[in-house]
């Protein structure tokens, strides 16, 4: 769960403290070309007032107007759908005909919302479902990854702390790298136990600098399925020690900077360490996607392009694919 969702989740519950009445809207289907992906959130008081958003503006303003109007989940959740046809579709200004469906979820004690945040902030990651007939809700220790599953009588989502990214050395590309895992809301950590290179790290927002040894890091950090490990010293002697223990973690992205050659031979060492094949052949290296990159940041977009394609569960290959294609369309429409 990213921080966006948190803190809409947070806001309804201030909303709720204060004795509103608080509607929860969760996009579970679209079709064609939607705004929002399913698990898109937003909350609307009964005044109209809204956090959050499930279509970019598209359905919002109806959604408002029905919920306040007490139209919809009065009392009981339910399941609604715009853009069925193309005249609802054109009238909403859902793009190349799209339609999305939302579960609208009247939110109360039993909603369990602040039991959620605080299983969150413990780093767990937990499975919540929704009985539609009851609005009752059941929270359990997710076993999977990401998942929303919507049948019509209940609606299960999984939850999780936000994203994290530990970098192994603090030079110019960490703070490219930093920089941009920031804005796409990891929690980062850098690694740096040289002390030539603090210098300006304190400044950096939401970036937070250990001089802890990598491998005692990596496991005083308990990598989890939300975590992601990227090592840029070019120094074996830091580079594989973190490596060699955030393999063995369930982190969904390892990577390594440096050459065929020299990921070739790491690789080698890392099995020394007693690393098993399996682990080793997890290692992103070379790091990043090939876009013939130069310079420092074009390096570090390679690498949260390639971090985000991995989060995403995305078939790189048919991606390339569906990009050359599209071009094609553009150029010759």
């Amino acid at each position: 769960m990213n921080s966006i969702d948190i803190d809409v989740i947070r806001t309804a519950l201030d909303w709720q403290s204060r004795g509103h009445r608080v509607v929860m809207g969760t996009v579970v289907r679209t079709w064609g070309s939607a705004p929002r992906p399913p698990g898109s959130l937003m909350v609307i008081r009964g005044d109209g007032q809204v956090a959050g958003s499930v279509s970019g503006g598209c359905i919002e303003d109806d959604l408002i107007r029905r919920v306040a109007a007490g139209e919809l989940a009065l009392r009981m959740p339910e399941a609604t759908t715009y853009g069925q046809t193309a005249e609802e579709a054109h009238r909403f200004g859902l793009p190349c005909g799209g339609s999305v469906q939302v579960v609208l979820e009247p939110l109360s004690p039993q909603s369990q919302l602040r039991e959620l945040l605080v299983l969150i902030a413990q780093h767990q990651r937990v499975e919540r479902r929704l009985d539609m007939a009851t609005g009752m809700v059941r929270m359990v220790v997710a076993t999977e990854g990401d998942k929303l599953q919507f049948d019509g009588q209940s609606l299960t989502t999984v939850h999780g702390p936000r994203l994290r990214l530990l970098i192994v050395g603090g030079g110019q590309l960490s703070r490219y790298l930093a920089a941009m895992a920031v804005t796409l809301d990891y929690q980062v950590t850098v690694c740096e136990p040289r002390t030539e290179y603090h210098e300006g790290w304190d400044t950096m927002a939401d970036v937070t600098l250990s001089t802890q040894m990598p491998d005692d890091l990596v496991l005083a950090m308990r990598l989890d399925y939300n975590s992601a490990v990227v090592a840029v010293t070019h120094d074996p002697k830091l580079d594989d020690l973190a490596l060699m223990e955030a393999l063995r973690t369930p982190a969904f992205y390892v990577g390594a900077l440096g050459s065929l050659h020299n990921n070739a031979q790491r690789r080698k060492r890392l099995l020394d360490f007693d690393v098993s094949e399996a682990e080793v052949r997890q290692l992103h290296g070379p790091v990043g996607l090939n876009i013939g990159a130069l310079t420092p940041p074009e390096i570090a977009l390679s690498i949260v392009a390639e971090m985000t394609a991995m989060r995403r569960g995305v078939d790189l290959g048919q991606a390339l694919s569906n990009w050359e294609g599209s071009q094609t369309v553009c150029r010759s429409g």
